[in-house]
């Protein structure tokens, strides 16, 4: 399970979602909830949308007005201290897309992350030589700094640590397409180093990788996408753009995303399969 703690961006999200629950359980509309309250109903609609940090006098005069109990308004106060410590992330926001922090505070405390991934290494199991290539690719088309690469790729390093190394790690699977095996960053040594690494991760009790060849059927015609998964918290996925990054939250849609990566691993090589190919490729590169 996720630390005590948690993470304050879904902190947010959960304290958002209560105080929206507690509104609509109370018979009222936001617009509604904010007469009484002598606010705009942009206010209520932000707190609840988690756009806005509520204080703590807000949450009070929303739970007194949603008639909350002492019990609940505890509950409430916890999340909204919790909601405002500050995330690892928030070291590196002033080179990250906006959307991206977003998505690295939620993955803090996700129990499950499926990732398809038909172009690279995902970001949690590349070397710190590929991860510095793949980010800076984009520079002749996305304008970047030298030091913007270097946050980068000591951002997508601290990741991996929180993420996979943590003393409660996600279940993460992995589906790649094997032109990501193939696809060259930097010299022949980095993506040998890059294979050999998909390899040790792969024998993490909590990590799967699977490659679907080029061979398998495709039925899926997507880009890369992450779904997470939460305890007691509605299902995300995150998309991955040129200029910055999506969420896909309206829950339909994130249970196509489900079926599409069960159907996608199901056509893929199975986890030993899948090493004996990995390994094939890293010879390939040595050569």
């Amino acid at each position: 399970m996720p630390s005590q703690q948690g993470s304050p961006t879904v902190r947010r999200l959960r304290l958002g979602q209560e105080l929206r629950l507690l509104r609509e359980r109370h018979k009222l509309t936001g617009a509604a909830a904010a007469r009484e309250l002598g606010w705009s109903p942009s206010k209520v609609s932000r707190i609840e949308a988690a756009k806005t940090m509520p204080s703590a006098e807000d949450v009070e005069s929303m739970a007194k007005l949603y008639r909350a109990g002492e019990t609940k308004l505890e509950e409430l106060f916890g999340l909204l201290r919790d909601a405002d410590q500050r995330g690892w992330w928030e070291d590196y926001e002033d080179s990250l897309p906006g959307e991206y922090t977003r998505f690295l505070g939620m993955e803090a405390e996700a129990l499950c992350q499926r990732n398809w991934e038909p172009q690279v290494v995902p970001g949690l199991l590349q070397t710190e030589d590929y991860a510095r290539e793949v980010i800076s690719a984009p520079r002749s088309i996305v304008r970047i700094t030298h030091s913007g690469v270097r946050s980068r790729v000591e951002a997508r390093m601290d990741r991996q640590q929180r993420v996979l190394f943590r003393p409660d790690p996600p279940e993460a699977r992995f589906v790649l397409d094997e032109s990501v095996l193939m696809r060259k960053f930097g010299e022949s040594s980095i993506m040998q180093t890059q294979m050999e690494h998909l390899l040790e991760a792969s024998l993490l009790p909590h990590v799967s990788i699977r490659v679907l060849t080029m061979e398998s059927l495709h039925p899926v015609n997507t880009g890369g996408f992450v779904h997470l998964k939460f305890a007691g918290f509605d299902d995300v996925v995150y998309l991955e753009q040129l200029y910055a990054g999506g969420f896909v939250e309206d829950l339909g849609r994130v249970a196509g995303y489900e079926a599409a990566f069960e159907y996608l691993s199901a056509e893929a090589l199975d986890e030993d399969e899948s090493r004996v190919l990995i390994q094939r490729k890293a010879m390939l590169w040595r050569n």
